[in-house]
């Protein structure tokens, strides 16, 4: 993947716009999240298709060059597009309750929202995430707090469900982890608590390092990994929306600061923390002022301590190995030479 979903917030319009034609809001509202939806349907579909070729043959998901731009073969072999669905139907679902537990906050609140927008993508998982557009001023810290914390606590309790469902139809391999062309890192927390409880369960559940991923745990973990960067604390991502109904200084400061934090992280763990060190620099990044009159209720602050938590379960500095900048330099500062 390469992107995951934000929510956009501008600011009220101070003078009111010739509203376009109708035909042409309609298009807006239903007729575009529509259309992005159906063409990342297929390029989900066509990704998951060549995942699951992988998964039934007892491979890692993505092994050769040739798993990044499934379209040539699935041109030779489309009758293969079909095995792609579960892949798809589990990712995309995700995505769309995370996306869905932040409109049904805005609806709440009387913000204006769009409907989720799916942007597709033609290689790695078929998709760059989703976003939903905020039109309308948030009215209050409580309402930052809900429309912060609903996506990604929507989007976790989907992604959890799909890994646990993941790991049933997953079997057991010789260990093959070394031939994949891209190597998933550390587990985040939740997987590795989810993967001890279904073995209490079900003992053949396979271990880390003998298993065969079935798409849809791949699909779970791309939604937990895209929870885990929506809420880092900063800029108008979910987790800033979070800090700053909690503290808008706080979300000055971590928003200034997390620049930084991450250009070393996308040195040591993973270069695609290089990206979102340059997207968190973008003036578009910075947070909204919200009315600051009506004080953050009780069970609003609870809401954030669970954010925390679903942070802490989801995120991992390296989600992928092999990956960080002074890696693809070949410089390593551990090295010990005579």
């Amino acid at each position: 993947m390469t992107a995951s979903r934000q929510s956009v917030q501008s600011q009220a319009a101070p003078e009111r716009k010739a509203s376009p034609p109708g035909w042409r809001r309609g298009f807006r509202r239903y007729g575009l999240p529509l259309l992005l939806l159906v063409v990342s349907v297929i390029t989900t579909t066509a990704n998951g298709a060549r995942f699951m070729e992988n998964f039934l043959e007892g491979m890692p998901p993505v092994v050769r060059e040739g798993d990044l731009w499934p379209w040539p073969w699935l041109i030779e072999n489309p009758a293969r597009f079909a095995a792609g669905f579960a892949f798809s139907g589990a990712l995309l679902g995700i995505l769309l309750i995370h996306e869905f537990g932040h409109y049904f906050a805005c609806k709440a609140h009387k913000i204006r929202a769009s409907l989720p927008w799916v942007l597709p993508a033609p290689t790695l998982s078929g998709t760059m995430g989703a976003v939903i557009r905020i039109f309308s001023r948030m009215p209050s810290r409580n309402a930052v707090m809900d429309v912060g914390i609903y996506g990604p606590l929507a989007g976790f309790i989907a992604s959890a469900l799909a890994v646990a469902v993941g790991f049933v139809l997953s079997y057991s391999t010789p260990s093959n982890a070394t031939h994949a062309l891209i190597r998933f890192g550390g587990e985040p927390l939740a997987i590795r608590i989810l993967h001890d409880v279904l073995v209490q369960w079900d003992p053949n559940i396979p271990s880390f390092d003998n298993i065969a991923p079935h798409p849809v745990l791949v699909a779970g973990w791309i939604g937990l990994f895209i929870t885990s960067l929506n809420l880092i604390p900063g800029g108008q991502l979910d987790g800033g929306h979070i800090l700053y109904a909690i503290s808008p200084r706080l979300n000055r400061w971590a928003t200034s600061l997390l620049p930084f934090a991450l250009f070393l992280a996308g040195t040591l763990f993973w270069v695609g923390w290089l990206l979102w060190g340059f997207f968190m620099m973008l003036p578009a990044m910075r947070h909204p002022k919200v009315p600051m009159d009506e004080p953050l209720s009780g069970g609003r602050m609870l809401l954030g301590l669970v954010g925390l938590v679903i942070l802490l379960l989801t995120f991992t500095p390296v989600p992928f190995y092999d990956a960080s900048l002074m890696h693809l330099l070949h410089f390593d500062p551990f090295r010990v030479t005579d």
